[in-house]
């Protein structure tokens, strides 16, 4: 199976990048990213590429894939609805598209998040954008595009998040994650669980285009 990843510079992209590459299904994976990664794999390309709006210029690259596993994002925090849009939506809508032009039956994972709200009416900005985006691949890809809900995500094998404060939440509450696994199974999960998980969805073992955090550690196994 081939692979290309979005976002594999941030927590949740890096988390799938390391299950993809020790995955014996995976023969090769793309990381199309804006700047270099400092890891490096027998099965791992990577594709710098400035404008994730416009394909043009690098689309041949993108031919041949199975699956793409779509991590990319941003938090919402202290940004208007517009510029958050065009991260969020505009990306995301201009990856899916070139990708399924050039691989008709490739798999699309979407990590979108819980409370993510399909209607587009509602008072979260964040949520009723990345419904927009959840509503619009759904249509794109009909049976080819899962979109991913996870609510906390505990990072592990060394992944940590680019935001400092983040970071020290992670930090600080990591030795109560078995806890919190065992009181809330349907809203924990780790960056490894949810690596494994995209995975499996891109080897067609997922059944429903949404899968919570409750689906996602169960595809995990």
């Amino acid at each position: 199976m081939k692979l290309v990843i979005f976002g594999a510079t941030g927590m949740v992209g890096e988390g799938a990048l390391i299950e993809a590459l020790d995955d014996p299904r995976v023969e090769r994976v793309l990381a199309v990213t804006r700047r270099p990664l400092s890891r490096q794999h027998d099965k791992l390309d990577i594709l710098i590429h400035d404008d994730f709006r416009d394909y043009r210029a690098v689309a041949d690259r993108l031919e041949g894939f199975d699956a793409c596993l779509y991590c990319l994002g941003v938090s919402a925090f202290g940004m208007s609805e517009a510029d958050y849009a065009a991260i969020t939506h505009d990306f995301t809508i201009a990856a899916a598209r070139v990708l399924w032009e050039r691989n008709p039956d490739l798999r699309f994972i979407y990590v979108s998040g819980e409370g993510t709200d399909r209607t587009e009416q509602g008072a979260a900005m964040w949520a009723r954008v990345k419904g927009r985006v959840e509503n619009e691949l759904l249509a794109m890809g009909p049976g080819k595009a899962f979109m991913f809900r996870p609510a906390y995500i505990q990072p592990c094998k060394g992944v940590r998040s680019r935001t400092a404060l983040y970071q020290a939440f992670y930090s600080a509450m990591r030795w109560l994650y078995p806890v919190w696994r065992a009181v809330f199974p349907g809203l924990v999960t780790t960056t490894e669980d949810l690596g494994k998980a995209m995975i499996a969805a891109a080897c067609g073992q997922a059944h429903q285009p949404i899968l919570r955090t409750r689906e996602i550690n169960a595809l995990a196994g």
